[in-house]
């Protein structure tokens, strides 16, 4: 048995990662089975799964694992069988002595093996020799996929546990002003309605603590579908939510931010971008003198580039358990990254990390969405509320609606050509709510002589977060859309 450090959301790092361990191990693949571990950041490192970094973290870590397995349970084995070390080989999870004929599995040597201090600095397989690596095997999870076998969040049970579910604002910037929940408590099912906090004032977050509604309107009942039902009966008053004050912590230093408490809509928002493009925006980057460039050019080619909000929605909506008492928590659920969440746990809930207990399932998607970690901190916070094991499950329409969105950018690309259709300038000028995308030194900076890279942005209520590069994909879009036309329109390939 292996136990993968990473959590999958179906890019098959439960069956990549242990693959790494197994050929220096030297096992036999159709003999493994492999376990999701837990969260333990000291055991098993950072257990990041996001911006294509599994592979690349763990390839030399877990091959050194594996080979340090393999060479303990040789060591057991010569001192269990009184031979030299290197007379032993071994094959598909054996160990065997030619010269003496004995031969013996693995599981024969593991408890001897497991009392021998872990060996550092072991030759590593070469390439060449890999017969597991490189080599086509099935996702070690398919015969459940198939069959329908438990694996993700939202199939998590527990003895006692609850369900519970949070009325969001109908729009960003709003708050609870009151709430009767008189209706919603009468039907079948539910125990309890109330109204919370997820941050108290002055909470320091870190960078994927990011959540949009502070305030939890929260519904708990035995099922589902029963508080779904309830959640309907409640009757809500709004108001403005007004300017909210942020208190950001990182790199050993903390920062305020005032999140504005604006009603946002989609056309303000194109107006308030278009009148930003036309001022003059952050210098980024400047190159010689694009200015004069432009203006003696015998021509411009100008294109301007937008992407909306995109909802990022994985298939598996946003669900996680928790049971938090006063003396330790366990959180059960899709996770991206436990490491970065743990520490805000243990803020919020005063525990020492050894008293949280993170276990990750299979997530139904992710890249990215389930990075930021504000949907354990709630199912805490009401866990220890109600003083009960609870289930938090957001439905689609909560998912769609919560934020934490792709951002909204535009970009305008300029080049300027002399007579004879040379590039003599190029300019990009970005802007975006709450940011911008404009990478100021990547390609063309450098290449062009006058270069000129600008940026602004318009500070919103609106959350964003990681999904699949935003910024990156945004511009290679872009950018390569107008290099495209540049080509064309200079005659080059």
């Amino acid at each position: 048995k292996l136990i993968c450090p990473n959590p999958e959301f179906g890019q098959n790092v439960m069956t990549s990662l242990p693959m790494m361990v197994a050929e220096e191990l030297d096992v036999d693949w159709q003999k493994v089975t492999v376990e999701m571990g837990v969260h333990d950041s000291i055991k098993l490192g950072p257990q990041f799964t996001g911006g294509s970094n599994s592979m690349r973290m763990y390839w030399k870590p877990l091959r050194e694992a594996g080979a340090a397995a393999r060479n303990m349970l040789l060591q057991a084995a010569a001192q269990t069988w009184g031979v030299p070390i290197e007379e032993l080989t071994t094959k598909a999870g054996m160990i065997s002595h030619q010269k003496s004929g004995k031969t013996g599995k693995y599981g024969e040597f593991a408890t001897k093996a497991a009392t021998i201090a872990i060996p550092k600095g072991l030759k590593l397989k070469e390439v060449k020799n890999f017969s597991i690596v490189g080599h086509s095997k099935k996702n070690v999870e398919v015969s459940k996929i198939l069959t329908g076998q438990p694996l993700f969040g939202l199939d998590y049970r527990h003895e006692g546990m609850l369900i519970a579910m949070i009325q969001h604002p109908p729009a960003f910037g709003m708050t609870v002003k009151s709430f009767d929940a008189s209706q919603a408590l009468k039907m079948p099912g539910i125990t309890d309605v109330f109204q919370t906090k997820l941050y108290e004032e002055g909470f320091e977050q870190g960078g994927f603590d990011t959540r949009t509604f502070n305030d939890l309107l929260v519904v708990v009942g035995k099922s589902t579908w029963e508080v779904m039902n309830a959640r309907k009966k409640l009757v809500v008053e709004w108001q403005p939510a007004g300017d909210v004050k942020d208190t950001m912590g990182g790199r050993g230093s903390k920062r305020e931010v005032i999140v504005p408490g604006r009603l946002e809509t989609t056309s303000v928002q194109f107006d308030m971008m278009e009148e930003m493009a036309k001022k003059p925006a952050q210098q980024l980057r400047k190159d010689g003198d694009p200015e004069t460039a432009f203006k003696n050019a015998a021509q411009v080619l100008e294109r301007t580039y937008n992407a909306p909000f995109l909802a990022h929605n994985c298939m598996e909506p946003i669900n996680f358990f928790a049971h938090v008492t006063e003396e330790k928590a366990l959180f059960v659920g899709p996770l991206q990254a436990p490491g970065w969440t743990e520490p805000t746990l243990a803020k919020l809930f005063k525990l020492p990390n050894d008293k949280i207990e993170i276990q990750m399932t299979r997530m139904g998607g992710g890249f990215g969405r389930r990075a930021y970690g504000h949907y354990l901190a709630e199912a805490g916070v009401i866990s220890k509320k109600v003083k009960a094991p609870v289930k938090l499950i957001y439905t689609r329409e909560d998912d769609m609606t919560y934020g934490i969105y792709r951002p909204m950018y535009t970009a305008t690309y300029r080049a300027a050509l002399d007579a004879n259709k040379n590039l003599i300038a190029f300019s990009v000028k970005g802007g975006g709510i709450p940011e911008h995308a404009i990478h100021a030194n990547r390609f063309p900076a450098g290449a062009v002589d006058n270069y000129l890279a600008e940026g602004w942005q318009i500070a919103s209520n609106i959350t964003i977060g990681a999904f699949r590069a935003p910024r990156s994909n945004f511009n290679a879009a872009a950018e390569q859309s107008f290099l495209d036309e540049l080509a064309e329109l200079m005659g080059k390939d």
